[in-house]
């Protein structure tokens, strides 16, 4: 069977674009490992699904699934990326799309520069939201990796985040906290590990290590989160400038109880076909 597909990027956090509005679609864990593979598939970091919606008040049902198969249930790139794909291929007229998915609605907004705003929703800090085996919030927690110990911040993006703040964002071991913290049995449904260098009070630095995935060019709810958390510790305020590896995202968080908005770019690659 072979299915057409979009190749899509939001500051360089890769998917692979699937609209099944006309026709039904369901992937495997091996058909999605095989499509992320950057060796014998397409490539990408996460396949996103883009379905008619079930509700009468959305647009969209959007699905993410992570290079190692797994549904996961917020990603705000690729909200970015689906928010375009329907706008340019006429399956919205509107600017402001409502997008169905696994955590509730996300409100996507298509700007006059093109960029993309998506409401995230409001951040969940207690233990039991983010999931994380912990007794009480805590703004601050600690882990110890062999001989090292981990200081954190925790929330939920609709995603599971574990925040650090380092000095230099570029010397940061990402490749070795990041997989030994989602494997801790502190976080029962894993966790995105960001690390998070303070530029100012109005910018910074970050890295994600993404679950199901690795660490990716640029992670949308793992920005959030690392603003989140640095603006609870005092280092961040207001309207705040976000660099990651692969470009640069816009965030708004107006304190606790409020939703977060990312604003940022998203870019068609190519289109094709894929035999399944």
């Amino acid at each position: 069977m072979e299915q057409q597909f979009t190749k899509m990027h939001g500051i360089g956090n890769d998917f692979v674009v699937f609209d099944t509005f006309s026709k039904p679609l369901t992937l495997s864990r091996e058909q999605i490992r095989h499509i992320a593979d950057r060796q014998f598939g397409i490539g990408c970091d996460q396949v996103l699904l883009l379905e008619p919606p079930q509700g009468n008040d959305a647009d969209v049902r959007y699905r993410i699934f992570n290079a190692d198969g797994g549904e996961v249930m917020q990603c705000g790139n690729g909200a970015r990326c689906a928010a375009v794909y329907l706008k340019d291929k006429g399956l919205v007229t509107k600017s402001e799309i409502v997008a169905e998915t696994g955590a509730g609605q996300l409100i996507l907004k298509i700007n006059e520069d093109g960029r993309v705003t998506v409401n995230m929703g409001v951040p969940q800090f207690e233990p039991a939201e983010i999931p994380m085996q912990a007794d009480e919030y805590s703004e601050q927690y600690t882990l110890i990796l062999g001989e090292e110990e981990v200081t954190f911040g925790a929330v939920s993006m609709s995603n599971p985040h574990a925040v650090i703040i380092v000095d230099n964002v570029d010397i940061a071991p990402v490749d070795i906290i990041g997989p030994a913290m989602q494997s801790s049995e502190l976080f029962p449904e894993s966790v995105n590990v960001g690390f998070i260098q303070i530029l100012n009070n109005e910018a910074f630095k970050l890295r994600v290590y993404e679950r199901g995935s690795g660490e990716t060019l640029a992670c949308g709810s793992g920005a959030c989160a690392a603003m989140v958390i640095a603006c609870q510790q005092g280092y961040l305020e207001g309207t705040i400038d976000a660099e990651l590896r692969g470009g640069n995202l816009n965030i708004c968080w107006a304190g606790e109880g409020e939703p977060v908005f990312m604003t940022g770019p998203a870019t068609t690659v190519f289109e094709g076909k894929v035999k399944l």
